[in-house]
């Protein structure tokens, strides 16, 4: 399975929806779309993990830094996933303390809006 990326402004939000596998072959193209994105001034990103079927290390540490680029402009970097085996990584590596993840991209955005 390949990796499908696409994005969208929503608002003060980047959306990022990620489609197939985030792995060690793929993992490269996340971090280079995360980074371009940061790089043109968008500082509030949600990555949108409905549709993506396996997350390795790899891809866990291309998340944690993009969100480290975007806390560096005051910014967040927010995930949509409701597909319990990729959430157990989450929990297993104890990301859900560190990211915000949510149920849907209306709700991520709305969440983002009350933490204004």
């Amino acid at each position: 399975m390949d990796l499908k990326l696409d994005h969208y402004t929503e608002g003060d939000c980047e959306i990022v929806a990620v489609e197939g596998e985030i792995d060690v072959y793929t993992a490269p193209r996340l971090r280079e779309l995360l980074i371009d994105l940061v790089n043109k001034g968008n500082f509030h990103l949600v990555v949108n993990m409905e549709k993506v079927e396996f997350l390795d290390s790899t891809g866990l540490g291309v998340l944690v830094g993009g969100l480290k680029r975007v806390r560096a402009h005051d910014g967040s970097l927010d995930l949509v996933c409701t597909q319990e085996r990729i959430l157990k990584i989450f929990r297993i590596t104890g990301l859900t303390k560190v990211f915000g993840i949510y149920d849907s991209v209306p709700e991520a955005i709305e969440a983002r809006r009350s933490q204004k």
